[in-house]
């Protein structure tokens, strides 16, 4: 076993929740450490490794736990309330069997690598003498903002015409997250986002997927309480630094996409010219903002892209579907390829932490449309903050129109105050390269984590 210890700086479990956009910067995280000679064990749940698509990870190695549904996850469980209950009562039981099974290996773990969401995880790390590290997948904006409600510093309901927290803009109850201005939706969710910090005290790292720049004030503020270190962006080195030369995509996609089709069709269009549309893999639409948002599309004149997942195609328009010929729908796209190809014009997103880092990291004016949870606050950084878009803002039915679709089209590709706006984008693009790249801080905190890792990792062994 000593020999084969030698071989390798240090053994990480990761473990993400298992959903795409938490999976997505989890991974790229862990080439990061593979890079710097650190063993990496990718840990999913066996539910969702049968649904991912593509799985290429070559430096890592992969192994499941059990979430109690190995034949569906969530969608056999029928209600996340049920399916919750049972993975925070499985899982702790399946991680540790597995980090049981390791120690009798060649190979044991000297440290999990956990996604906020699963906090029981270092519970299980700190019980077998293990290393902890704590991993958010969305802002430090946003989780300040937990942070609060969880010290019960910020009282639910809200009741006050705007809320000051450290390092953030004065934000009115409507721009915090939609677990706090719609106190009682989704109560499982708000759970889980709230306990993140029921154990962090006990976490030797806090992992963030952002960099200083990005939100300097609430990084500050959250060093002088966590031990954490900004190492985002979390993308595919190819679009950033370009140091890990077979880095092109996240490797580990739940949908399948079309990419020869999407670049095919954008390969003929004009410079600047195409609005995509994407809202994650999660949020869905409803019928009626479907058909608003399909004729705000149409109204515009502008090429566009849309991805419409299979399970929403039947709320759009027939007569839309019908006469797109300006458009193209499809399932899934290569977001990366579509964000960095000059035909595109500006990203309609729903403001998801991913969606937004990688259009600030790739120079890409957006168009904010949130929908629900964080995405309320990425879209007041998004145009208040860092000035790299506009927002469509929903009227008192909470529907966006047609009219306001069109509008922010137009304003992004055909005003000056779109041209700033795309200047700006430059900006963040330039910066988020600078500090992923060697010498950088995102760069310079990852190799202190391994640094600490190993010399861990060397005192306990």
């Amino acid at each position: 076993m000593e020999k084969e210890r030698k071989s390798y700086v240090a053994h990480c479990l990761v473990l993400p929740y298992p959903a795409q956009g938490h999976i997505n910067p989890m991974l790229q995280f862990s080439k990061r450490l593979a890079q710097r000679g650190v063993k990496v064990t990718l840990v999913t749940v066996v539910s969702n490794w049968k649904t991912i698509c593509d799985k290429n990870f070559t430096s890592i190695e992969v192994e499941s736990i059990s979430d109690g549904y190995d034949d569906g996850g969530l969608a056999v469980a029928g209600s996340l309330e049920v399916y919750m209950e049972t993975f925070w009562r499985v899982g702790p039981q399946t991680l540790a069997e597995l980090v049981q099974k390791l120690a009798s290996s060649s190979n044991p773990a000297d440290c999990v690598i956990y996604d906020a969401f699963l906090p029981w995880a270092l519970d299980v790390a700190k019980k077998f003498g293990l290393l902890g590290a704590c991993f958010f997948t969305q802002s430090c904006s946003t989780n300040n903002i937990y942070f609060h409600v969880y010290q019960k510093l910020l009282e639910l309901p809200l009741s006050k015409p705007e809320y000051s927290l450290p390092g953030l803009p004065t934000l009115a109850p409507g721009e915090l997250p939609s677990f706090l201005n719609k106190y009682g939706s989704y109560p499982e969710y708000f759970d889980v986002v709230v306990n993140q910090f029921c154990n962090i005290d006990k976490a030797d790292w806090v992992l963030a997927n952002t960099f200083y720049e990005l939100e300097p004030g609430v990084v500050d503020w959250l060093e002088n309480i966590w031990p954490l270190k900004p190492i985002g962006p979390s993308m595919p080195s190819m679009f950033l630094d370009k140091r890990l030369q077979d880095d092109k995509d996240y490797g580990a996609s739940m949908f399948n996409t079309n990419s020869e089709a999407c670049i095919k069709w954008l390969d003929d269009k004009p410079k600047g010219s195409v609005v995509y549309v994407s809202f994650g893999s999660m949020a869905g639409l409803s019928e009626e903002q479907t058909e608003e948002l399909a004729w705000g599309l149409r109204e515009s004149g502008s090429y566009f892209i849309w991805v419409v997942r299979d399970s929403e195609k039947r709320k759009l328009p027939k007569e839309f579907v019908d006469s797109s010929e300006k458009g193209l729908m499809v399932t899934w796209c290569p977001q990366l390829l579509v964000l960095t190809h000059e035909a595109l014009g500006c990203f309609l997103t729903h403001c998801g932490w991913n969606s937004t880092l990688e259009a600030v990291s790739l120079g890409v004016p957006l168009i904010a449309m949130p929908l629900w949870t964080d995405q309320i606050t990425n879209a007041k950084l998004i145009t208040n903050v860092w000035k790299i878009g506009v927002k469509a803002v929903a009227d008192e039915k909470e529907i966006v129109r047609r009219e306001t679709i069109k509008h922010c089209i137009k304003e992004i590709m055909e005003t000056e105050n779109g041209k700033e706006i795309k200047n700006n984008a430059i900006k963040w693009k330039n910066l988020a390269k600078i500090y992923v790249d060697e010498g950088g801080s995102s760069d310079k905190n990852i190799a202190e984590f391994v640094a600490a890792l190993a010399h861990s990792c060397a005192a306990l062994n």
